[in-house]
């Protein structure tokens, strides 16, 4: 074996056995610290009745199982909508929405700013300062009216008619520039490190070295950014759907906020119809942003 693959190796090595230890200090750190462990709890909760919304909600959400508005009862627990619709149905399924359009969209922003902050930050020169042009560019532009000019724009075209994934470019669109940053100025302190200086007289190419030694140590900020973002990204859901530019085949709990809210819900007293989403959403946002505490603290123990 030659000199180069011997070192290559043991940075293998050291870096899958680094990767276990670091899983086990998280979950130590998890077990100790009350308020992150109620986070899992709760977010592993509220996963789980969007996985298994069939199988919980005791009807089909998008079918009239019995009077307009009737209030709480045994056979409809929240009441029915203006429709007949069963409110708690609506509820457990509206999780799914509502958590799909926030994790896609805060995956898909991380992805492309680990992408274009990791290329900015290594390469550096002119390249770094054309990307950090386009990231201001793109910080600028406010969601809310990125997703009104998207569904104007687009009307009638096949992305025009699935606001689902509207919603989601366009969060996504407005949200990695500050990944992008994030992911830079980590870059940018490890490259002149000596190990990335070894690998590189080894011969190792620019991208296997980003892909393989610099990208590894992003990882626990960005698992951090992804559930801050998720958290956010549900909230932007939730307005965006409230004021009417959601999707209206689909079920979330903005969408029910916005039927309840435009029935007149709070003027009528009916406040099993416009509570209940108000909690999922806060109980959604705050164990999301508890878990993405508890990994600041691992990241950082300073802060604690």
């Amino acid at each position: 074996m030659t000199e180069k693959e011997e070192i290559i190796r043991e940075l293998k090595r050291k870096g899958l056995k680094g990767k276990i230890r670091e899983i086990k200090e998280f979950f130590s750190l998890v077990r100790r610290n009350r308020v992150a462990f109620i986070g899992i709890i709760l977010l592993t909760a509220i996963i789980s009745m969007a996985l298994f919304a069939p199988y919980i909600a005791p009807y089909n959400p998008y079918t009239r199982t019995g009077e307009p508005l009737e209030p709480s009862s045994w056979r409809h627990p929240l009441g029915t909508n203006d429709v007949g619709q069963d409110i708690l149905s609506e509820l457990i399924y509206g999780a799914r929405i509502s958590l799909a359009v926030g994790l896609i969209s805060a995956i898909s922003s991380v992805l492309i700013g680990m992408v274009v902050g990791t290329i900015s930050g290594y390469m550096g020169g002119m390249m770094d300062e054309a990307l950090m042009r386009i990231v201001d560019l793109f910080m600028v532009i406010p969601s809310l009216l990125l997703v009104i000019f998207l569904a104007v724009v687009l009307k009638g075209t096949w992305l025009g008619d699935h606001m689902f994934l509207l919603i989601i470019t366009a969060i996504t669109l407005t949200s990695w520039p500050t990944v992008a940053r994030v992911v830079r100025s980590i870059i940018l302190s490890l490259k002149k490190r000596p190990f990335v200086e070894s690998i590189r007289a080894l011969g190792a190419s620019d991208l296997y070295i980003m892909i393989k030694y610099l990208l590894p140590y992003t990882s626990p900020i960005l698992l951090a950014e992804t559930l801050l973002r998720t958290a956010s990204n549900i909230i932007m859901e939730a307005s965006l759907s409230f004021l009417g530019l959601g999707d209206v085949t689909q079920k979330s709990w903005g969408m029910m906020l916005h039927y309840a809210f435009s029935r007149q819900a709070m003027v009528l007293g009916l406040w099993n119809w416009v509570i209940p989403p108000g909690i999922m959403i806060s109980l959604s946002v705050l164990s999301l942003l508890l878990v993405g505490q508890a990994l600041e603290i691992y990241i950082n123990p300073r802060i604690s």
